[in-house]
Protein backbone atom coordinates (compact mmCIF):
# COMPACT_ATOMS: atom_id res chain seq x y z
CA UNK A 1 0.00 0.00 0.00
CA UNK A 2 1.66 3.47 -0.71
CA UNK A 3 0.61 6.12 1.34
CA UNK A 4 -0.01 9.92 0.25
CA UNK A 5 3.37 11.77 0.20
CA UNK A 6 2.88 14.88 2.90
CA UNK A 7 3.76 18.19 0.87
CA UNK A 8 4.69 20.12 4.54
CA UNK A 9 7.79 19.45 6.90
CA UNK A 10 6.36 18.16 10.47
CA UNK A 11 9.11 20.06 12.21
CA UNK A 12 8.86 23.21 10.48
CA UNK A 13 6.00 23.59 8.19
CA UNK A 14 8.52 24.13 5.02
CA UNK A 15 7.89 22.77 1.56
CA UNK A 16 9.17 19.16 1.23
CA UNK A 17 11.24 18.57 -2.13
CA UNK A 18 11.47 14.80 -3.58
CA UNK A 19 14.30 13.24 -3.04
CA UNK A 20 13.97 9.72 -3.94
CA UNK A 21 11.73 8.08 -6.74
CA UNK A 22 11.58 4.31 -7.09
CA UNK A 23 9.95 1.80 -10.15
CA UNK A 24 7.29 -0.37 -8.39
CA UNK A 25 8.30 -2.89 -10.46
CA UNK A 26 12.20 -3.54 -10.74
CA UNK A 27 13.10 -1.36 -7.75
CA UNK A 28 15.51 1.10 -9.86
CA UNK A 29 16.01 4.24 -7.84
CA UNK A 30 16.61 7.39 -8.93
CA UNK A 31 18.06 10.40 -6.07
CA UNK A 32 17.74 13.93 -6.46
CA UNK A 33 15.87 16.99 -5.64
CA UNK A 34 12.81 16.87 -7.42
CA UNK A 35 10.09 19.30 -7.09
CA UNK A 36 6.19 18.01 -6.58
CA UNK A 37 3.38 19.04 -8.40
CA UNK A 38 1.37 22.28 -7.14
CA UNK A 39 -1.58 20.04 -7.01
CA UNK A 40 -0.03 17.41 -4.66
CA UNK A 41 0.99 19.88 -2.25
CA UNK A 42 -2.46 20.69 -1.39
CA UNK A 43 -4.27 20.01 1.70
CA UNK A 44 -6.93 16.78 1.51
CA UNK A 45 -9.62 18.90 1.86
CA UNK A 46 -8.42 21.37 -0.50
CA UNK A 47 -7.76 18.26 -2.99
CA UNK A 48 -11.31 16.74 -2.23
CA UNK A 49 -12.71 20.38 -3.28
CA UNK A 50 -10.80 20.42 -6.50
CA UNK A 51 -11.82 17.35 -7.76
CA UNK A 52 -15.65 18.13 -6.89
CA UNK A 53 -15.32 21.71 -8.68
CA UNK A 54 -13.82 19.68 -11.78
CA UNK A 55 -16.43 17.03 -11.21
CA UNK A 56 -19.44 19.32 -11.32
CA UNK A 57 -17.39 21.36 -14.00
CA UNK A 58 -16.88 23.98 -12.27
CA UNK A 59 -20.91 24.87 -11.38
CA UNK A 60 -21.17 26.12 -7.67
CA UNK A 61 -25.19 25.10 -8.00
CA UNK A 62 -23.79 21.52 -8.11
CA UNK A 63 -20.70 21.71 -6.01
CA UNK A 64 -23.44 23.29 -3.15
CA UNK A 65 -25.25 20.13 -3.87
CA UNK A 66 -22.49 17.32 -3.71
CA UNK A 67 -21.06 18.04 -1.09
CA UNK A 68 -24.12 19.48 1.13
CA UNK A 69 -22.57 22.81 1.68
CA UNK A 70 -24.08 26.79 1.08
CA UNK A 71 -22.96 28.93 -1.85
CA UNK A 72 -20.66 31.13 0.76
CA UNK A 73 -18.88 27.88 2.23
CA UNK A 74 -18.46 27.10 -1.54
CA UNK A 75 -16.82 30.76 -2.63
CA UNK A 76 -14.56 30.22 0.79
CA UNK A 77 -13.15 26.97 -0.42
CA UNK A 78 -12.59 28.48 -3.93
CA UNK A 79 -10.82 31.32 -2.58
CA UNK A 80 -8.98 29.43 -0.20
CA UNK A 81 -7.99 27.28 -3.21
CA UNK A 82 -6.98 30.26 -5.53
CA UNK A 83 -4.67 31.30 -2.82
CA UNK A 84 -3.62 27.76 -2.07
CA UNK A 85 -1.89 27.81 -5.91
CA UNK A 86 -0.15 31.24 -5.50
CA UNK A 87 -2.96 33.57 -6.98
CA UNK A 88 -4.48 36.74 -6.39
CA UNK A 89 -8.21 36.08 -4.21
CA UNK A 90 -9.07 40.10 -4.77
CA UNK A 91 -8.48 40.18 -8.37
CA UNK A 92 -10.29 37.26 -8.73
CA UNK A 93 -13.56 38.58 -6.13
CA UNK A 94 -13.16 42.18 -8.06
CA UNK A 95 -13.54 40.24 -11.77
CA UNK A 96 -16.48 38.40 -10.49
CA UNK A 97 -18.67 41.51 -8.81
CA UNK A 98 -17.94 43.67 -12.09
CA UNK A 99 -19.26 40.81 -13.89
CA UNK A 100 -22.32 40.44 -11.32
CA UNK A 101 -23.17 43.95 -11.27
CA UNK A 102 -23.29 43.79 -15.43
CA UNK A 103 -25.22 41.07 -15.24
CA UNK A 104 -27.90 42.61 -12.51
CA UNK A 105 -27.65 46.12 -14.49
CA UNK A 106 -28.44 44.37 -17.66
CA UNK A 107 -31.68 42.39 -15.78
CA UNK A 108 -32.84 46.12 -14.46
CA UNK A 109 -33.17 47.75 -17.72
CA UNK A 110 -34.66 44.30 -19.42
CA UNK A 111 -37.45 44.43 -16.98
CA UNK A 112 -37.72 48.49 -17.82
CA UNK A 113 -37.82 47.77 -21.38
CA UNK A 114 -40.69 44.95 -20.69
CA UNK A 115 -42.76 47.20 -18.48
CA UNK A 116 -42.34 45.19 -15.38
CA UNK A 117 -41.14 48.30 -13.39
CA UNK A 118 -41.35 51.86 -13.59
CA UNK A 119 -38.25 54.59 -14.44
CA UNK A 120 -38.10 55.35 -10.93
CA UNK A 121 -37.90 52.01 -9.85
CA UNK A 122 -35.22 51.38 -12.05
CA UNK A 123 -33.16 54.62 -11.27
CA UNK A 124 -33.28 53.13 -7.27
CA UNK A 125 -32.15 49.67 -8.63
CA UNK A 126 -29.26 50.90 -10.38
CA UNK A 127 -28.36 53.51 -7.70
CA UNK A 128 -28.29 50.37 -5.01
CA UNK A 129 -25.99 49.01 -6.80
CA UNK A 130 -23.00 51.03 -6.85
Amino acid sequence: MAYQAPGQCPVCDNDLTISKLTCSKCHTSIEGKFESCEFCRLPKEDLHFLKTFIKCRGSIKDVERDMGISYPTVKGKLNNLIQALGFDVTETETKEVISRRAKEKEEIINELEQGTITAKEASELLNKLK
